[in-house]
């Protein structure tokens, strides 16, 4: 299938340090990827830099064949939705005025059907007149969920399968709403949709995706099926612990075992 998402040698600086270093990745449509990496990898600026809200200090993005930076925020919005790590809202919106917030140009009546799918998709359809602030922290960002599916069923409904891009959205959810959220991705990505997710829980990437990319220290350490990069090997270099990895009916699992860290100090 063709590229939804291209980056071409992304690197971005902040000062003297790099934040990322020379990554390239691309995305088909209907595919799911999941991005892992230890923290400060550069996985939330990678992810920055595919939705256009960053630019790159060398290098490109190409969405849907066209440099991602020609496009004006409205017609980006149309053709990406992304769901941030931390969203504050203090203003005494509802959930439904929230989830309204997605759906760009057209008019509430037009996309009632839409508020009304997502809504029920995250679970929140007895909540739409609760103010946000009053939700708890879960509860607030399967309503942000429901806005970003809002807006991304309205821009693909004009423009063809989007890109959807989720940055650790499962970091507020318990464990029951991590798979439903994760189960609403994977048909997104069904429907043709090139779906994009920072996740820090390795067996919940797993389960997300059937490609993991690995960063560490801004660079590209691994791209690939699960069953490849998900290796004892992987796991120790890049996040430092000791694991084993299991499969199950051909798909690996992991059970972390002990910090190297502590084990050299330990044998010390």
């Amino acid at each position: 299938m063709s590229a939804v998402i291209e980056a071409r040698r992304l690197s971005k600086r902040a000062g003297r340090a790099r934040l990322l270093d020379g990554v390239g990745l691309t995305v088909a449509a209907g595919e799911m990827v999941a991005i892992i990496g230890p923290n400060g990898a550069g996985k939330s600026t990678l992810l920055r830099l595919l939705s256009g809200d960053l630019r790159p200090s060398g290098g490109e993005v190409r969405l849907k064949q066209r440099d991602i930076n020609s496009f004006t925020p409205r017609e980006l919005a149309a053709r990406r939705a992304m769901l941030s790590q931390h969203i504050n809202v203090t203003f005494p919106f509802s959930v439904e005025e929230i989830v309204l917030m997605g759906v760009g140009d057209r008019s509430p009546r037009e996309a009632g059907a839409l508020v009304d799918a997502a809504l029920d998709e995250v679970g929140l359809a007895h909540f739409r007149e609760r103010q946000l602030p009053t939700l708890s922290g879960g509860e607030q960002q399967r309503a942000h969920f429901a806005r970003v599916l809002v807006q991304l069923a309205c821009g693909e409904a004009e423009h063809g399968p989007g890109l959807l891009l989720l940055d650790e959205p499962t970091s507020s959810l318990d464990l029951r709403h991590q798979i439903d959220l994760v189960e609403a991705a994977r048909r997104r990505a069904a429907g043709g949709t090139a779906v994009i997710a920072i996740l820090h829980d390795l067996n919940l990437a797993i389960r997300f995706a059937d490609r993991l990319v690995v960063l560490n220290g801004g660079k590209l350490a691994a791209d690939g099926p699960r069953t490849e990069v998900v290796t004892h090997e992987t796991i120790r270099d890049i996040f430092e612990i000791d694991a084993v990895v299991h499969q199950a009916d051909g798909v690996p699992y992991v059970l972390p075992q002990s910090m190297r860290a502590a084990a050299r100090s330990n044998a010390s």
